[in-house]
């Protein structure tokens, strides 16, 4: 179970990390030519694509299920 924790954890601290290096590098104040190293509006399409997915999948489950 820690194993399985520190997965979790490692990833959501490299996520914040990441986010963070990326919000500091395309300030106002830096160059205009910094480069992130993720695009944000990329990832936040997928992620809106996987939790449909998700929540249609589930739903068809469930559906299955009752009968």
């Amino acid at each position: 179970m820690r194993t399985f924790f520190g997965m979790i954890l490692g990833a959501l601290l490299t996520v914040v990390f990441v986010y963070a290096y990326d919000s500091a590098s395309t300030s106002s104040t830096t160059t205009a030519n910094a480069r992130t190293i993720v695009n944000w509006d990329v990832a936040a399409a997928d992620w809106e694509i996987l939790k449909t997915r998700t929540r249609e999948s589930w739903n068809k489950l469930t559906q299955d299920a009752k009968g």
